[in-house]
């Protein structure tokens, strides 16, 4: 019996071991290709992560350049000036960087003013409007155009004065539409009369509020730089923090001098009418005036009495004596 049921087993043995071996090889590849499907997607999230670093690294100095200008606050709205003045080298040159600088960056040169100093130096004075984007960028670039001397950065927050001019021209406009209306429905005369004069002061108001509301949209959209560029010293002279020299004390004395030549010719300018007129009289008094008086001749004058004589009677006892 039990060589027959061994008999009856061994072909069973013979079909499960390849079956075995089958379903092992079948794992096998299935965990190969899990692992090449995983290694694969791994490969891809790291490609990715890459690609995106790259990217951020790329984008590294833009990111740099957004932390540098001003933070655009959705419903904030900011009027925003400055004032710089630059020593530079050139001052044409400077004032042409100037223009391109804020051309490029979409905004508009207003007014210039050009002269020269005490000591003939050239110097400008430019009025730049610049996109509120720009402005911290452009500031930047103008301050490092040469030596910063003065910078003044104000920042004014109107929004609640946009808010209000905004209604308010909300309020009118439905106003004045109302005032229409009812002209279409006036039937007499004297009330048309009336609201044509409602009406025109109502418009003119609206009017007013629309030129409000279009100068704060141009100041808060586009930023003020007001830079003044001035020429170095030359070569050889001090700066301008030096103490006076010689030739500054020469020069301060010469002013003080003709400072009080002056005064002095217009003390005599405004002493010169009266002069005149008293001289004028003097010389009619000694010339003309005088002369024609009547001489007075002098009054005698009496003698005053001698001493008295001695007495005759004592002089006689002495010589009796």
């Amino acid at each position: 019996m039990r060589a027959g049921a061994a008999r009856r087993l061994r072909p069973v043995h013979v079909l499960v071991v390849p079956l075995l071996g089958a379903v092992l090889a079948v794992a096998g590849c299935s965990g190969a290709g899990g692992d090449s499907g995983g290694s694969s997607k791994a490969a891809a999230a790291d490609a990715k992560s890459g690609g995106g670093a790259a990217r951020d690294g790329a984008a590294a100095p833009s990111g740099e350049k957004a932390a540098r200008k001003a933070p655009k606050l959705s419903g904030v709205h900011i009027i925003r000036t400055a004032h710089l003045t630059v020593r530079v080298k050139d001052v044409p040159q400077a004032l042409d960087r100037a223009r391109s600088l804020a051309e490029d960056a979409g905004g508009i040169v207003g007014s210039e003013t050009t002269d020269r100093d005490g000591r003939g130096r050239e110097r400008t004075l430019v009025t730049l409007r610049v996109p509120q984007e720009s402005y911290a960028d452009v500031l930047e670039r103008l301050s490092g155009s040469g030596k910063l001397l003065e910078r003044n950065v104000t920042a004014k927050d109107v929004t609640d004065q946009v808010v209000d001019v905004d209604s308010r021209i909300r309020s009118q406009r439905a106003s004045v539409a109302r005032v229409r209306e009812l002209m279409d429905r006036a039937t007499k005369l004297s009330d048309v009369v009336t609201l044509e004069g409602e009406l025109s002061n109502r418009q003119a108001e609206l009017e007013s509020l629309l030129a409000q509301q279009a100068s704060l949209k141009d100041r808060t959209t586009l930023a003020t730089i007001t830079l003044r560029l001035t020429e170095s010293a030359p070569a050889g002279a001090g700066d301008e923090d030096d103490g006076p020299g010689f030739l500054d004390a020469l020069a301060g004395g010469w002013d003080a001098f003709v400072s009080v030549l002056r005064w002095i010719v217009l003390v005599l300018a405004a002493v010169l009418p009266f002069a005149a007129v008293l001289a004028l009289a003097l010389f009619l008094w000694l010339r003309v005036l005088r002369p024609r008086l009547p001489r007075r001749h002098p009054v005698p004058v009496a003698p005053r009495p001698g001493p008295l004589p001695a007495h005759p009677e004592r002089g006689s006892d002495d010589e009796r004596e």
